[in-house]
Order: structure tokens, then C-alpha cells, then sequence
């Protein structure tokens, strides 16, 4: 941890970042303060119960050039993850694609339709952007939490995320960036090298939305998400009480890259977090010390503006190499 830490270890705290996040604080010393405090938590909440009044799904869809939304079912509160056989329960050795496995046939027959190719140098940005998070799916999603070196909160949504490593305990997030500004946060993850990641359940994926507007610098998206920051252990942006998985993590490096049409504008940076604690609610937590993915009901992102809830889960074990060896050998 950095000398001049955010974050509250062993009674240290920093004063205008706690200050700034739980308002009305004022007779804080750092020998006062108790983050898992039942007077602090009720000045967390009563300070981010801000009304939001317009419908979040037809506002969002109306403001991304859709037009109204079209007539849908309403969302099935039904768990919608369960197990089933794979799609090819007899599937052998060196089989490949089979007729035999659900949708097999069919997907052959659509070989013959071909293939359109995409030249990434000759495609404009926007157009390969839309084509990478149509077909790159599903994509989990971080749920960024930071705090900027003024002490001004920020909560953000990122779809370039995932699991890098476990030994030593790594995640990526990457974060495009506007014209002419360096996202929020990622400016803050840059000078404050803290940060919190929280998975997104079904419940409060509208809130999350919420925290996507492309609001000015220095406005803060939990207000407007109704959401409830949990003081973190080791680090000092809050991680999101409503989250059922959090991580804390710190900076571990960050590589910048420049756009192939404009080398001065900083299009994208590769943030490498290293993972220092986990937080996984008691009811989400199977015997193995495991989210439950049935209870964790995670949310990922498709193309567009699509989110997708989990659905059929199978299991195929991994082939041992003693198994198929002899096959192999037959083959040769």
C-alpha cells in the first residue's frame, strides 16, 4: 500500500476523500473514524437517495438513435440459470462439428453462405467498435469504482474486462477514450493507482446503467444511480454495497495506446489491477468457497446496447492425456 494511502487500515484515513464521499462529516479525526460505523452508513444513504424520474431503459434506448423501444415481454423474474446435458453428450474422439450435436446440421448447411471479411485498417473505428462487441460476446463487466485525488467519486460500467491471472491474482480493464479527455476513470485509477471492480447482478442493472451518462468531469454517477458505496478494507475508493462480488485492487501497470488515424489521440489504456481482497456475500458463497452462479445472477454485454442474464450451464470435463493417448496413436 502506498504511504500516502486513501484507504482506512488500522484508523488511517484520508480526510477530504472521506469527507467528500460521506458529506455532513465534519468532527472527523482520524482517531474518530469508524467506516463500518452505524452513524456513518446513515449518512451514506440518506446523502445518495436522489429520485430518478424518466423511465432509465426508454431514456437510454430514445438517446442512442433506436427510437422507441419496441413492445417487449416483461423481464421473467424466473432464475433463468440452470444445468443441462451439453449439446453433444456422445460426442467421440476427432469428431469435430456432428450432425448429431443440437444445431449441428444447420450450422453446416451455413458454411455455404461464406464469410464477409473486414480490413481493420481500411474500417472506421466506430464501425469496428460495433463489430468487436457484437461478435466478442458474452463480456462480463467491470463496475469500476475510483476516487480522484480531490476526493470526488466516480462509478463506471466497462465491457473490456477480465480475469488475467490468479498467481499473482491480476484483472484488465481497458478504457476508451473521447477525443481530446482521458476518461474519469481511468485519470483517477492513473494518480490515485486504487480502484474497486464489482460484478453487476440482475436486481440493479438499471442503476448500473445509469452510471454509463456522459456526464461532465467531477459530477458523481452514484448520485444519480441511487447505489450505496461500501467503504473498502485496503484501498479508498468504496466498493458497491449492492454488489454480491467486489475486489479491491491496486494499480499494477498501464499501457497507452494512440489511435491508427490520429497518433496524438490517446484512444485506449490497458489497466492491469492487482487483486489484493475479495468480497463474496455469505448467501452467493457455495461449500467450495465459490459464487454460485445461479445466486450470483451476473449480467454481461452483448452488442448495441444489449445486457444478457446467464442462462443453461453444462459441465464437459476436461480429457486427460492417459485417456487419449491410444486414440492418437490409432490416428497417426
Amino acid at each position: 500500500m502506498r504511504a500516502d494511502s486513501e484507504s482506512v487500515v488500522g484508523g488511517k484515513c484520508n480526510l477530504p476523500i472521506f469527507r467528500h464521499i460521506y458529506p455532513g462529516v465534519s468532527d472527523v479525526t482520524p482517531a474518530r473514524i469508524s467506516m463500518r460505523s452505524l452513524s456513518t452508513r446513515a449518512r451514506l444513504i440518506s446523502f445518495l437517495r436522489t429520485p430518478i424520474i424518466e423511465s432509465l431503459s426508454t431514456t437510454r434506448y430514445m438517446a442512442s438513435n433506436h427510437g422507441p423501444p419496441p413492445p417487449r415481454p416483461a423481464f421473467d423474474p424466473k432464475p433463468s440459470f440452470k444445468f443441462t446435458q451439453p449439446p453433444n453428450p456422445n460426442w467421440k474422439f476427432g469428431q469435430g462439428l456432428t450432425d448429431e450435436a443440437v444445431g449441428g446440421k444447420e450450422w453446416k448447411e451455413a458454411y455455404q453462405a461464406g464469410y464477409k471479411t473486414f480490413d481493420t485498417t481500411k474500417e472506421e473505428p466506430g464501425a469496428i467498435y460495433k463489430l468487436l462487441i457484437s461478435g466478442v460476446t458474452p463480456r462480463p463487466i467491470a463496475f469500476v469504482s475510483s476516487v480522484s485525488p480531490d476526493g470526488v467519486p466516480n462509478l463506471a460500467p466497462f465491457s473490456y474486462f477480465q480475469v488475467v491471472s490468479h498467481d499473482p491474482p491480476l484483472l484488465m480493464v481497458a478504457f476508451s477514450h473521447p477525443p481530446g479527455r482521458e476518461k474519469d476513470s481511468c485519470a483517477n485509477i492513473r494518480q490515485t493507482k486504487e480502484f474497486t471492480v464489482n460484478i453487476i447482478s440482475e436486481p440493479f442493472v438499471e442503476a448500473a446503467n445509469f452510471t454509463a451518462v456522459d456526464a461532465p468531469a467531477g459530477e458523481n454517477e452514484w448520485t444519480g444511480s441511487g447505489l450505496t458505496p461500501e467503504p473498502s478494507t485496503a484501498v479508498g475508493p468504496p466498493r458497491v454495497q449492492e454488489s454480491a462480488f467486489s475486489m479491491e485492487c491496486e494499480l499494477h501497470k498501464i499501457d497507452d495506446f494512440h489511435s491508427d488515424r490520429n497518433p496524438d489521440h490517446l484512444s485506449t489504456s490497458l489497466v492491469v489491477g492487482r487483486i489484493k481482497l475479495i468480497h463474496l456475500r455469505k448467501d452467493v458463497l457455495t461449500e467450495k468457497n465459490t459464487a454460485d452462479a445461479e445466486k450470483l445472477k451476473a449480467i454481461s454485454r452483448l452488442g448495441d446496447i444489449t445486457y444478457a442474464r446467464i442462462g443453461d450451464g453444462f459441465q464437459i470435463p476436461r480429457p486427460s492425456w492417459k485417456d487419449v493417448e491410444g486414440e492418437y496413436k490409432k490416428s497417426a
